[in-house]
Order: structure tokens, then sequence, then C-alpha cells
């Protein structure tokens, strides 16, 4: 067996300006039009159908509104055959892929499922200009060129932030209680241990139902692991592929999770929830602070879907861990891909090129995704800075800090998501208290290596 090879992306210390904004703008005439511009529109489709496969749930469905555009000017049609979140998309992708069945063009991608898919994504580099490329994230566009293939057109970025309740933290009887109880004023947690401390805190002092919460299944469970890993000074492997998260590190990661649910200070329902899930639980009020996407922000401010946190949260950098210096900072980008089984793939890439456009782009920032294009990051930073609002100020500056200095993607290898099925069902049994700390850790590790093992990771 054909021996796997492990790429990691050190995306911790890259200048914003380039995972946020390209290196370039965009020369030629759209530049000197005013305002946003769609792209992918200049060539007729008359009779063609473009069949595409997209994630759905959360806010991911606002761009899909702006689809009836390409197709009256391009007179193309486009079908959605199959809409799931992230990990019902992966699961129809690789069914299809596997089996040989693909009937679609256009397929979601992601840069922490990416290398699973290269054998059935059609590479892109033939397609698009040098000027068509340059106002996209570089790092991320290399990062997504394998063995020389492109392999996906980025959508947006993301990295989770602390989200947290203002009016709880800004209450004065719960910073009296908490000056009395501790020592120190009420403010958003910077530690891992803080953050425990204070959703006991707020549990207790009857505020809230849940103190904190995260994702608890999937890749979306041991995603979340993996970044109190890193924070705490681990990681999940060596670089010989060698899974090393039973180290100290992972020790207190999984005692940190299992405590706060043997604590009930997380929902008793943790390891049945996904994105939707927990970002309902904030928009409901029942939650003081957690982990969450930026992509959540205008859902989480308008007083018509959240009434109990509109305008009521702030946005903080995530906590350090025991590493002392090593903030949480999980992140990554949603992209598009053209399917190698296309029979329409000048169509498919005009449709990828309309969706990634700054128009379009730049609606779907509006809703609190990270842009990825130059011009749009400059659009957004310009609203911000003409808006009442703070926090739409504050947002923008904070997700600068975190991308310059937080960005970490997962470890990228073509079986990162086997991995983390086989591994976030031992997980939940640690949180559940199925089983100790040492012996679910010692599990995972032991499971990992034979499932690497059996994949040829370790072949000579």
């Amino acid at each position: 067996m054909q021996q796997h090879k492990v790429t990691r992306i050190a995306w911790l210390a890259i200048p914003v300006g380039m995972i946020l904004a390209g290196g370039a703008t965009v020369a030629g005439p759209a530049a000197a039009q005013d305002g946003p511009q769609y792209a992918g529109l200049d060539k007729d489709l008359s009779g063609v159908t473009i069949k595409m496969a997209a994630i759905s749930g959360g806010q991911y469905d606002a761009m899909y509104d702006s689809i009836k555009e390409f197709e009256d000017k391009t007179g193309a049609k486009v079908e959605i055959v199959f809409k799931g979140d992230g990990f019902a998309i992966d699961k129809y992708l690789k069914t299809n892929y596997g089996a040989g069945t693909v009937d679609f063009d256009v397929a979601w991608n992601h840069t922490s499922f990416m290398s699973q898919y290269t054998n059935f994504v059609e590479p892109l580099q033939a397609y698009f200009t040098a000027d068509e490329l340059a106002p996209f994230s570089k790092p991320i566009i290399d990062a997504a060129t394998i063995d020389g293939n492109l392999q996906l057109i980025p959508r947006h970025a993301d990295i989770s932030a602390l989200h947290y309740r203002t009016d709880l933290f800004g209450d004065a009887a719960l910073q009296a209680a908490y000056k009395t109880q501790y020592g120190v004023d009420l403010a958003p947690p910077t530690t891992l241990d803080e953050m425990s401390q204070q959703a006991e805190f707020f549990v207790k002092q009857g505020a809230v139902k849940y103190g904190t919460e995260f994702a608890g299944q999937q890749e979306a469970l041991a995603g979340r692991f993996y970044e109190l890993l890193f924070a705490n000074g681990g990681d999940y492997f060596d670089d010989a592929m060698n899974p090393t998260f039973d180290s100290p590190a992972g020790v207190a990661a999984a005692t940190w999770m299992r405590d706060l649910y043997a604590k009930g200070l997380i929902p008793s329902d943790t390891t049945t929830l996904l994105w939707d899930g927990v970002a309902k639980n904030f928009c409901n009020g029942d939650v003081a602070f957690y982990l969450e996407w930026y992509g959540w922000y205008s859902y989480f401010q308008d007083p018509k879907s959240c009434p109990a946190i509109a305008g009521k949260f702030g946005l903080t950098r995530g906590p350090v861990g025991m590493a002392g210096d090593v903030h949480t900072g999980w992140a990554g980008a949603h992209a598009f891909s053209v399917t190698k089984a296309s029979q329409n793939k000048e169509a498919a890439v005009q449709l990828i090129k309309f969706l990634t456009s700054e128009k379009v782009a730049y609606e779907e920032a509006k809703l609190g995704f990270l842009p990825v294009q130059s011009t749009v990051w400059k659009d957004i930073q310009a609203d911000a800075a003409s808006s009442t609002v703070q926090l739409d100020k504050d947002r923008l500056a904070l997700a600068e800090l975190q991308v310059s200095q937080d960005f970490r993607t997962p470890p990228l290898f073509p079986d990162w998501i086997s991995f983390t099925d086989n591994w976030y069902p031992t997980l939940q049994g640690i949180i559940l208290g199925d089983t100790s700390v040492p012996d679910g850790l010692a599990k995972g590790v032991s499971d990992a290596k034979s499932l690497l093992d059996g994949l040829g990771y370790y072949n000579s």
C-alpha cells in the first residue's frame, strides 16, 4: 500500500493582510467600477444545466439566493442536487466519489476536508487567470494547491472567537458576587481555567442555564478538542504521524471537557449537538459564553431572530491554555470545486466565479463571514467605520488580530475525517464519564495508530 503523506498548513504567524486579503487588487475595467461587482456573467450558457452539491444550515444558504442573477444573465439553469451540513455533504460527496456516481458539476469543499477529495476534483489553475486569483488570500490559494494543482476557490474564512454576554459581565450584582468569591474583577475569560471557573459561577448564580457549551459530535467535537489541545501545548500527531494526544496536554483538554459535563455546566444533550444547536442555545440566552465562528454575527445581532442577546454580546480572543502563550484559534476556509466527472466544466467554473465574486462575497460578508478577497475586506472595513454599533468595528479588529496570530487549521492529511470519525465516539465516552480520561485517551491513540497503519502511513 502506498504511504500517505501529511501536509500541515502553518497559518499561525502570517500577516493578516495575506489571509483576509489577496496580494493585489484586480486590474482592468472592473476595478474602475463603483462598488463590488459580479463576475462569471460574460458567457452565454443558454441551455446548460449546472448541478451543484452545497453546504446548508446556519447562514450558508443566503448566498444561493443570488444564483437567480447568474441564471438571468447567462441563460444557464442551476440545480442544487444536495444540501446538507458540513458532515452530511462530506458523506454525500465521498459516497458519490467512491461509487463513481457523481452527477453534479460544482461541489462544496473546505481546507480541512480537501485532501481527501484531490482525486475527484478538477485542477482549477488553467481556468483562472493570475488577475482573477490576485484578490484572494495567497496563503489559502497556496495551501489549496496540492502537487501543483489548485483544488478549490475559497468562499470565506473563519476562526473561532469567544462570544460572551455583555449583559451578564456588566451586571453589578454579578460583578460584586464574583469579586467577593474570587477576589478579582469579573471580565471575559482569558484562560481555559477562567472559562471553567466562570461557567460554574454563572450557573450557580442562576444567571444562565449553562456556563458554556461546544458542539459534541463528529469533526465538530474532535476539532474543538484540537484547539484545546494546542492551547495546552499539544498536538494530535508528531511529524511522523504518530498519535500523541494522550500527552499531558491531551489529559488537560479531555479533563476540561469532562468536568464541565459532570458539573452540569454544559447542556446535557451536548453529544447530540452540532453547529446550529449550540448557536440556538446562545441565541436563546441560555449560555454565558462559548467559542463560536464569526459567521453567526448578523443572526445573533438581529432582535427578530435572537431577542435575548441582540445588542447584548461581545467577542474577544480565544483563551490560552497551560502552554501559557498559545490561544485557541481553530480555523479554515469554505470553498467550491469543480468535479472531474463534470460534463460542463467551463460552465461550472463560471458559476464558481460568480459565487466567489466581489458582489456575492460582499453580501455574505455582511452576514458576519470573513471575506478572503482584498477588495471585499476593504468594503466591510469601510462599512464598519461608518457604523454606530461599536461591535461592528471591534469584531473586525479582533478578526485581524486572531487571523494574524492565532489562525490554525487541523492537520491536513487525506484521512483527517476518517480519523475524527474514529476518535470522536471515544471522546464522547470520556465526556459522559463512560470511560476515564487516561483510558479513553489511550484507546483513542491506539485506535488512531491502527487506523493509520492500515492506511499505509507507516510504510517505509
